[in-house]
């Protein structure tokens, strides 16, 4: 399966998904991209300052049960201590920008946020298999594993 087909299938997966399929699918992919210690322990101390290490670890941390507006406060003082200069590690950006679009989610309901939680779980995936073939996307064994978790929590 080629990658737009793998995207295609998830976009049209969120879009028939009912309200608790959608919440229970966020709320276990945003926990597996931003309680991954492994992701967190990879990043460099380099990147942010002790607030905004302070405040990633928090948010990760409460992440299902902070709000919407909680979140952004993390996010605000994480990004007030960027210490980098437009080149901040990728694993960093995947957990910033997951917890960006489980709060855009939680405010608004935008199904695109949760499709955009299920493309950086995909993305951290290729990131640990290194490359998947763009012919055959999901002929890693990992990749058709989370392809799968995907599909399964999105439909009957």
């Amino acid at each position: 399966m080629q990658y737009k087909a793998v995207e295609a299938a998830i976009l049209d997966a969120i879009n028939a998904a009912d309200w608790k399929r959608l919440s229970t699918f966020g709320a276990d992919t945003v926990v597996r991209l931003t309680r991954d210690n492994e992701l967190l322990t990879s990043v460099s101390r380099h990147e942010l300052d002790s607030n905004a290490w302070q405040a990633l670890n928090d948010s990760c941390r409460h992440v299902l049960t902070a709000g919407p507006a909680e979140l952004r406060r993390y996010l605000a003082q994480i990004d007030a201590g960027v210490l980098t200069d437009g080149d901040m590690d990728g694993l960093l950006v995947m957990v910033l920008d997951a917890l960006d679009h489980w709060a855009t989610f939680r405010e608004t309901g935008e199904r695109n946020a949760l499709y955009e939680l299920a493309i950086r779980s995909i993305e951290l995936v290729d990131f640990q298999v290194e490359d998947a073939d763009p012919v055959d996307f999901l002929a890693a064994p990992a990749m058709t594993a989370e392809y799968d978790r995907i599909m399964r929590a999105l439909t009957d």
